[in-house]
Parts: C-alpha cells; sequence; structure tokens
C-alpha cells in the first residue's frame, strides 16, 4: 500500500516594504513552481493570528521569517520546533500585535498548530519602511529557499 504525502504548508512571513522584513515573500517568489503541486505556499504580510485557521488539519509546516540582527545580517537559522521553543529575543520590530512565535504558540494551545513546525530566521538590519533589503539578506534568500525544498522533500 502506498502512503500518501503528508500534508505540508510553507508560510513566507514579512513585507516588501520594509527593508529586511522583505525576506519572505522574495524567498516565496523563488519558491513558486519549486515545490511539489500538492504543497500549499502562502506569504502573511501582518498579523499571524489570522493564519491560524489555515493550519488546521496540515501535518507539517515550514516557516520562513526575518529576524531581529543578533551577530550578522544574513545569518540562517533553523528551529526544530519539535525540539526548541523559537526565540523571543529574534523578532524583528513590528507594528503587528502578535508574530509568528505568538501565533505558534496561540495554535498550540488551541490544538490547532501542525505536529511538525520548522522555522527559517534570517538576522537582518533595515526593517524601516522604505528601506532596500540588506544584499547579504537577499543573497540568503536563495539559500533559504533551496533549504525549503529540500526540507520538503524530507517530510515527505
Amino acid at each position: 500500500m502506498t502512503k500518501s504525502p503528508r500534508r505540508l504548508l510553507v508560510v513566507c512571513v514579512g513585507n516588501p516594504d520594509r527593508g529586511d522584513d522583505g525576506l519572505g515573500p522574495l524567498v516565496a517568489k523563488t519558491l513558486a513552481g519549486a515545490l511539489p503541486a500538492d504543497v500549499r505556499l502562502t506569504c502573511a504580510n501582518g498579523d499571524m493570528l489570522g493564519l491560524i485557521p489555515q493550519w488546521s488539519g496540515v501535518d507539517g509546516m515550514i516557516c520562513v521569517d526575518a529576524a531581529a540582527l543578533l551577530t550578522t545580517p544574513g545569518r540562517i537559522h533553523r528551529f526544530d520546533l519539535a525540539t526548541t521553543e523559537l526565540p523571543r529575543d529574534m523578532a524583528p520590530p513590528s507594528s503587528h500585535a502578535l508574530g509568528l512565535a505568538e501565533a505558534i504558540a496561540l495554535a498550540r494551545a488551541l490544538e490547532q498548530a501542525p505536529r511538525h513546525i520548522v522555522v527559517y530566521a534570517v538576522e537582518g538590519a533595515a526593517f524601516a519602511g522604505g528601506a532596500a533589503m540588506t544584499p547579504a539578506v537577499a543573497t540568503a534568500a536563495g539559500e533559504v529557499a533551496r533549504r525549503v525544498v529540500a526540507e520538503v522533500e524530507s517530510l515527505r
């Protein structure tokens, strides 16, 4: 008997008008057409609370988001939320009430979160409205897209 693939969702978070926060949409653009047809790809530009209903019935989720600068712009972090928590100090400056970490915590409390969640966070330095994306972050977007494709294959 052939096992059906897991239901997977890739969520790319960010605002392309806020410099490095545009990482998610840039990765989504790179991923368009590169993922298997049964893997959903979505972008989120705002409060993450609205995404929680989309997570229901999903077996695995891969999220891409910009992170606050800790050491080096463009540095890629991978968090498997089965074994670690998403650090709260990595959230970039935002005007939204709930960020990705808070939305995931709420979804877990409501038993609406996928069983398997991986987050790719890329450190950024420029988040002001109208700012240009840092070259290192733009370069990291391609590598993150490659890692997401590989992650999807490993979760299937």
